[in-house]
């Protein structure tokens, strides 16, 4: 595989900005415990690779909004362009734990860009997973190598949390549907190549809805201006138009009326991927609040003697283990199918989100003034990570999904 040659070819980069952790304390938040040999090869090339090619960039991806199109594309060469797609059509076939390992560990580079390779991941594997032999051979190589890149629509101006109430139409016209409608906030609109589209080709509620794929070029989408964002500014981010827009039957995905189902699957990894970019942040943000402490005085003295500040690390380490465990355990669900995984997808992507942003909110906070400038990388994963909260779900949603799991008995 992929990443095989390249745990071979790759130099050993420079590390992420703080330098290897000192007294131990590395050991008890080791993102690597617990893993099997193969899983620590492949998640040492992904912070091989964040180390090397995302981290040196991540502050002018975010100052100057570029989309790094190549660097994702070198990614791509490792096999992290369709992580989780089956072979025969370029994927790497791994598991949806193996996935978050890889995420978690491009996530400490830079976590814009990783949470769109996240999506553009969802894309794929929907478009692997559900469309037919034709329309996997068809989108799917050229998605996993990242020639093309895959966006995500259902979110719309007014159906954000209510996602079933969606108003964008799809009327069908012999062999084609006629879309007519707006998607928002979609991660890469306009920049990217496909687009996974949830429309109504039916009546009210989930049932009615149908989920197809569309192209770049075709007549009648456009895209909305360029929205300017607090964080995630490495991807672009548009509305997403159609007006009369002509789309083939055969690039819809499963039946009619199976699109919000299909939406839903693809949501629950997108759960499990977005806490995993949580968790490289987090993960960051503890290692650069902890060579901190160690270098700056006040008082005479390092920070890292103030049992305050001591404690507080202490707590931020010992929620990033439990988040990291608790988005495994949802992975490994999810991989085998279980019952309960939707509901333990919902509730690591609450935990996970929820306790890395405080994670990196701390650690910014123990940088005092330092690290309110951009020139100290602690603010960026703040503000990269705040939308995680938001996003595949609101946290207001987990919390919604997890009460009446358990209420419902």
């Amino acid at each position: 595989m992929a990443w095989r040659a390249a745990a071979r070819l790759l130099l050993p980069p420079p590390r992420l900005l703080p330098p290897p952790p000192r007294r131990g304390v590395a050991a008890c938040i080791d993102p690597s415990a617990g893993l099997t040999e193969e899983q620590k090869e492949f998640q040492k090339v992904a912070l091989d690779f964040a180390a090397k090619e995302m981290a040196p960039h991540m502050a002018e991806w975010d100052e100057k909004e570029i989309f790094p199109v190549e660097t994702m594309r070198k990614a791509a060469q490792l096999g992290f362009g369709g992580i989780y797609v089956k072979p025969d059509v370029g994927g790497s076939g791994l598991s949806r734990l193996d996935t978050s390992l890889i995420f978690e560990a491009l996530s400490t580079g830079c976590t814009s860009t990783t949470a769109y390779m996240s999506i553009h991941n969802m894309c794929v594997w929907m478009i692997d997973t559900f469309g037919s032999e034709e329309q996997r051979h068809r989108f799917c190589p050229s998605l996993c190598s990242m020639e093309k890149f895959a966006s995500y629509c259902l979110t719309e101006p007014g159906s954000g949390s209510d996602a079933a109430s969606l108003l964008t139409t799809a009327q069908k016209k012999g062999d084609t549907y006629v879309l007519n409608g707006s998607k928002a906030f979609i991660s890469g609109g306009g920049d990217t190549d496909v687009y996974v589209v949830m429309c109504r080709t039916g009546g009210p509620g989930p049932k009615g809805i149908s989920c197809l794929v569309l192209e770049k070029g075709t007549p009648g989408l456009s895209f909305g201006k360029k929205e300017k964002k607090v964080g995630w500014n490495s991807q672009p981010t548009r509305a997403v138009i159609f007006e009369d827009c002509v789309v083939p039957v055969g690039n819809r995905l499963g039946a009619e009326g199976q699109g919000f189902s299909i939406a839903m699957k693809g949501l629950n990894g997108g759960r499990i991927n977005i806490a995993s970019c949580s968790l490289g942040a987090a993960h960051a943000s503890v290692l650069l609040a902890q060579e901190h402490l160690t270098v700056r005085k006040q008082f005479g003295e390092p920070l890292a003697n103030n049992q305050y500040l001591q404690f507080r690390l202490a707590e931020m380490a010992t929620r990033l283990v439990a988040a990291r465990l608790m988005v495994r355990h949802a992975a490994r669900a999810l991989q085998e199918g279980q019952e309960d995984a939707a509901v333990l997808c919902s509730m690591a992507k609450l935990f996970a989100t929820d306790e890395c942003f405080a994670i990196c909110n701390q650690a910014l906070q123990m940088h005092g003034g330092y690290g309110y400038l951009k020139d100290y990388a602690v603010q960026q994963f703040v503000r990269d990570i705040r939308v995680h909260q938001i996003l595949e779900g609101t946290n207001e949603v987990m919390r919604m999904i997890v009460a009446r799991n358990l209420l419902q008995g």
